[in-house]
């Protein structure tokens, strides 16, 4: 079963509470999202630790075929 943008969301929220955090559906079809999360605790770390942040964040729902979501194009950084 697809993932909402909302479920995306809020678990991505609930390891980064303050984050601005923007997701979208690309193809419209709740398969391919695209993600846009900005926040402080990235200060310092390179594009791999906070990508990798942000999917431990997603709880395993990536993981393989049997994942609930199936791609996630990641944009990451920390406020300007």
């Amino acid at each position: 079963m697809p993932m909402q943008a909302r479920d995306i969301e809020d678990l991505i929220r609930e390891s980064f509470p303050d984050a601005t955090i923007t997701i979208t559906d690309l193809a419209g079809d709740g398969n391919h999202y695209a993600a846009e999360v900005i926040d402080e605790s990235f200060r310092g770390k390179n594009r791999v630790q906070q990508q990798r942040a942000v999917y431990a964040a997603l709880k395993g729902r990536m993981d393989g075929s049997n994942g609930d979501l199936h791609a996630l194009a990641l944009t990451t950084r920390s406020p300007e």
